[in-house]
């Protein structure tokens, strides 16, 4: 391992795990390679640019021939694959990138890494491809795949593709899922960049339905640690799940995101639910235990540190909230808000 190619790294959790990686092992290159779509963004990676084991390539994972030529031009002989449309809610308005990507473009990616005999290949995953989980449960990574709406379907697809390479190839391959991911860096979509910067310019909180939607709850540096665990230590053709263990209901974690700023809870508005809408998502993580990974944040630490990191860096999500962004953001909450209790 010397020549590591970190596809999606720069977006939110894998612009995370290449500071981690640059910062803290100066013996491997670093390869980044991003299609830097809307939540690609080179600013995340502002922190390590200059440093002389990092290297960028703009590309789609879903491009043979740019894929292709990356590997040549690194000699690449490790993956690590970040790379995927993630959001739910885009999932449901526009299917067709999210099988592009996350199915077809990782189908691409391993082939090419076998004709060009790249050693491990991680694939990242997410919790959402067990489904919903009854209460008291926790998904252990022998669980069936039970995915709910097109994003986490379009995920299960690309891991059951790691699985067929690995078995009918003979390819190094492990399989990451993390729970729900927040800190810095994060596009303003999801729950807590996006209540964070709308709360600090005091515009309503869309909550969908009753805000009682359990999830697990993980900082981002402790996923980043956790993927770089499994890609140390992970054994061949197996499956770690990376799990925050603090579980929240979304209007609590909402609460707390207002107090924290000192803004009202009359912001909150509840808004008609999304749909198929999972309620509860929990992991259990022993199996990653065991290759030595622990957290090193808790929940209200990370929390608090991400709504500062937020606060001090409008300059970075400022310019995001804008263009495309908007025209997002009328799709996917102007009615519902209208529609709002």
């Amino acid at each position: 391992m010397k020549n590591i190619l970190v596809t999606g790294g720069a977006g939110f959790i894998g612009s995370a795990f290449v500071r981690h990686m640059v910062e803290q092992h100066p013996e491997y290159n670093i390869i980044v390679y991003d299609k830097l779509t809307y939540a690609g963004n080179l600013d995340n990676l502002l922190p390590v640019s200059d440093e002389p084991n990092y290297r960028f390539e703009q590309g789609d994972i879903a491009s043979r021939e740019t894929v292709r030529r990356a590997f040549q031009a690194h000699d690449v002989d490790t993956v690590v694959n970040f790379a995927a449309e993630s959001h739910v809610d885009r999932s449901i308005l526009n299917p067709d990138a999210f099988i592009h990507s996350n199915t077809v473009g990782v189908h691409i990616l391993l082939d090419e890494s076998r004709q060009h005999g790249v050693g491990r290949f991680l694939h990242v995953s997410t919790d959402e491809v067990y489904g919903d989980i009854e209460p008291g449960y926790f998904s252990k990574e022998g669980d069936k795949f039970a995915p709910n709406s097109p994003y986490a379907a379009s995920k299960a697809g690309g891991e059951l593709l790691v699985r067929a390479y690995h078995i009918t190839h003979g390819m190094d391959t492990v399989v990451t899922r993390g729970s729900n991911t927040f800190g810095p860096y994060q596009y303003p979509e999801k729950i807590i960049p996006f209540f964070v910067t709308e709360a600090i310019d005091d515009k309503p909180l869309p909550v969908y339905g009753d805000g009682m939607q359990i999830r697990d709850w993980l900082y981002v540096d402790d996923h980043a640690l956790g993927v770089a665990t499994a890609l140390f230590n992970g054994k061949s053709g197996e499956a770690y799940n990376i799990a925050g263990e603090h579980h929240e209901h979304n209007i609590n974690v909402t609460h707390r995101i207002l107090d924290l700023l000192d803004k009202p809870r009359s912001l909150i508005k509840h808004v008609p639910d999304r749909e198929g809408h999972d309620l509860r998502y929990a992991m259990n993580c022993d199996k990653l235990r065991e290759l030595g990974w622990n957290r090193l944040y808790t929940f209200d630490s990370a929390l608090e540190a991400t709504i500062n990191w937020f606060k001090e860096n409008e300059w970075w999500w400022r310019k995001i909230k804008t263009g495309e962004y908007l025209e997002y953001y009328k799709k996917q909450y102007a009615a519902r808000l209208a529609a709002a209790e």
